[in-house]
């Protein structure tokens, strides 16, 4: 998830949440940090919305700064990953010598190390779940050590089970676009609605308010008064609006009459 494939050896057994592992990271060990170097981590929405108020920018900033755009592989769908530094090693941005400088506010990808998180292929009412796998990397020591993790147990040490809440919505739109048969494609509008709901809360809190989106979907009172501020609340509405959008999920109510009256403008 996380790893370079080059370096990288991941374990193509499927593990559960109840699988146990041996791991453990720390500033003792030779490898310290070496995991940092010539990655490729793709952000998830929540990973936006903590780095970029740890670093206190706008949402539009630290894309501008920290990331690159690329199209996920066999969705057509437009995700961002770290930019790294122009060194010898290809670093994070974020680390140094004795660590990293976001650990608190660290992307998902990084938390999960060394596990990492395949969805299955999506299915109208399946209740099929996510499996692991670990990325074993040559350089990496930390299997070496003694202490003994379930995945679960990791996931919830490392913060990841409450990213993994909120990145649900966003994670179920990927997966339902996997499914789809490669040849049917966004177009560049679809593409932009799903950017800016996904990564760039402050557009998006000006779309809803400064556009007709109030006029044509039902948003109850508390969510609204809650998408004024609150940025996690904002981009789950974003995920309801773009199920709605890509997928005709009926979750976001549409206001058919405002609807109509649009259409018969037009």
């Amino acid at each position: 998830m996380n790893a370079n494939d080059k370096m990288a050896h991941i374990d193509p057994v499927k593990y559960s949440l109840d699988s146990e592992f041996k791991f453990k990271c720390h500033k003792g060990v030779k490898c310290f940090t070496k995991c940092c170097r010539n990655i490729n981590i793709i952000l998830t929405p929540y990973d936006i919305i903590r780095l970029k108020n740890c670093l206190s920018l706008s949402s539009e900033d630290f894309l501008t700064i920290y990331t690159e755009p690329q199209l996920l592989e066999k969705t057509d769908l437009p995700v961002v990953t770290l930019k790294l530094l122009d060194d010898e090693l290809k670093s994070c941005p974020f680390v140094r010598d004795d660590g990293c400088l976001v650990y608190s506010d660290r992307p998902t990808a990084c938390r999960y190390y060394p596990v990492g998180v395949a969805a299955l292929t999506y299915k109208e009412g399946s209740d099929a779940k996510d499996f692991y796998f670990f990325v074993n990397e040559p350089h990496c020591l930390g299997f070496e050590e003694d202490k003994i993790w379930t995945i679960r147990e990791w996931r919830a040490d490392q913060g990841v089970d409450i990213h993994d809440e909120i990145n649900a919505g966003w994670t179920d739109l990927i997966v339902k676009k996997r499914s789809f048969p490669q040849n049917i494609k966004l177009t560049e509008k679809s593409k932009k609605m799903f950017f800016t709901a996904s990564y760039d809360s402050e557009k998006f809190r000006r779309f809803i308010f400064e556009s007709s989106f109030l006029t044509l979907y039902n948003i109850d009172e508390l969510t609204l008064e809650k998408i004024k501020s609150d940025d996690v609340a904002l981009i789950e509405l974003g995920f309801r609006w773009l199920n709605s959008v890509l997928f005709k999920d009926a979750s976001l109510k549409i206001n058919e009459e405002a609807v109509a009256q649009r259409k018969k403008k037009e």
